[in-house]
């Protein structure tokens, strides 16, 4: 794109969840910089659809890859197919992720299963086969998005929140681990977050997101702004640092006397 400097001109990217929301942002975002992307998400027609746009928009090279990333089979098939298209993968951003809210006494096994699945165990899956070329090539850049609720919890997401503090655990491991072969492991914590599922949820729940007092900067985020923070740990501009994760959410909720 005219005017856009092409940073990550000859890297290739894999972005999980990457057909909306955060993920699309992030794969638009390193498309426009000169990145190579694939897009995973288990829905195939709205990934496709993501990957025909990022491709009219920016001109990028953009293959979609229908995955459902708690099945290590297509987690290694997603990857072996980056392989194959593009010969190398340079970025892996382990976006997928979610999960249903419910009270810790009702919360079934399943429930907690499925959190930890979605959330911990598909980043571990696409971290260890894309990790295998990184480790050849002598350099990477991992991108995990966890949330707010990995670092401070949320009521009615025992399992969310336990299996998000995981994956940001898992971040710390991997750079110490990886550090050695040129690999930096980070991670993005991100609060409330206007995605579109997301917006669909409040509305639901009949949240006033026009009137957020609990959050500092008073207002939800957006996509792009999470999307800004992992294309920054991805650029040579992050080149020194790993092992850190970073909250994207407008800022910390404090008690103590009102306002002036």
């Amino acid at each position: 794109m005219p005017g856009v400097k092409r940073e990550f001109a000859g890297r290739v990217a894999i972005v999980t969840g990457g057909g909306t929301g955060i993920g699309l942002a992030t794969a638009r975002q390193l498309a426009e910089k000169g990145a190579d992307v694939v897009v995973a998400s288990r829905t195939a027609d709205e990934l496709e659809r993501s990957a025909a746009a990022i491709r009219d928009e920016t001109g990028a090279r953009c293959v979609a890859v229908p995955t459902d990333v708690t099945d290590e089979e297509q987690c290694t098939r997603l990857v072996q197919r980056t392989i194959q298209e593009f010969a190398r993968v340079d970025i892996l951003v382990n976006n997928a992720g979610g999960t249903r809210m419910g009270p810790l006494s009702k919360l079934p096994t399943k429930a907690w299963d499925a959190s930890f699945n979605l959330n911990v165990r598909s980043a571990y899956f696409c971290t260890r086969e894309a990790g295998r070329y990184m480790i050849l090539q002598k350099s990477g850049s991992i991108i995990n998005v966890s949330s707010n609720a990995g670092q401070h919890g949320v009521k009615g997401g025992a399992h969310y929140s336990s299996s998000k503090a995981a994956l940001q655990m898992f971040t710390t491991v991997t750079a110490a681990e990886w550090g050695r072969y040129g690999i930096r492991a980070n991670c993005v914590a991100a609060g409330m977050i206007a995605s579109p599922r997301a917006e669909a949820a409040w509305k639901v729940a009949k949240l006033d997101t026009a009137n957020i007092t609990t959050i500092p900067l008073r207002r939800v985020g957006t996509p792009e702004e999470v999307a800004n923070m992992i294309v920054f740990f991805a650029s040579d501009a992050a080149s020194y640092i790993t092992g850190q994760i970073i909250a994207v959410n407008g800022g910390p909720p404090m008690s103590g006397i009102a306002d002036d």
